[in-house]
């Protein structure tokens, strides 16, 4: 597995199930070039685990929105398949008319450049966000029976963005509407002086 943190996201083109349902036969990340995006990886459609985090994505887009982020989903299904998925109601196990992109990696090729196959042949659960330049600002690759937090990921979301604005680092557990921290000697002693016990 490779790490692609500070390194251009890995552009592709693929079909893609478009959130009105229509499918996109040339669906490419850089059609949202100039946007943070995240980038989510489940390993098949119709499984267990999966339709979980898809949903939990979906359920959150106003949020994702409200942050500038496009979400965009991919698995070495089919777009038929994923239409198959899209048009199974929840109660049966399917993922509903989900609101993002949801694009097919059938000859793995995405899979492979963002370094997350399982030896099994599918995707690891893996999440990359992207920042408006094309970098890999954050990554996070679980196992197959391990589902991802999606809050996670809007709070790393904010983190970045106000780094971006302020140009001050976030220490650990920081949540948005907390002090950062500068990125010196006295910055991290200041904010250790008052924040250490509560780490």
């Amino acid at each position: 597995m490779s790490v692609l943190v500070a390194k251009e996201a890995p552009d592709f083109t693929a079909p893609a199930v478009m959130p009105d349902g229509m499918i996109k036969e040339n669906f490419s990340l850089s059609d949202h070039k100039g946007e943070y995006r995240v980038l989510f990886f489940w390993p098949l459609d119709f499984t267990f685990v999966c339709p979980s985090e898809i949903i939990a994505h979906h359920n959150r887009l106003d949020k994702f929105k409200e942050k500038g982020v496009q979400v965009i989903g991919v698995s070495i299904d089919s777009q038929y398949t994923h239409f198959a998925w899209k048009n199974t109601p929840v109660n049966q196990g399917g993922i509903g008319q989900v609101q993002f992109p949801v694009v097919a990696d059938v000859n793995h090729s995405i899979t492979r450049n963002y370094g997350i196959e399982h030896p099994d042949g599918v995707a690891l659960r893996a999440s990359f966000l992207i920042d408006r330049d094309g970098i890999v600002q954050h990554q996070v690759v679980n196992n197959l029976p391990l589902g991802r937090n999606v809050d996670e990921m809007l709070r790393v979301i904010d983190a970045l963005q106000h780094t971006e604005k302020y140009g001050e680092v976030c220490p650990a557990g920081w949540n948005k509407g907390d002090k950062g921290m500068t990125a010196t000697s006295e910055g991290v002693a200041d904010y250790l002086a008052s924040h250490s016990s509560a780490l």
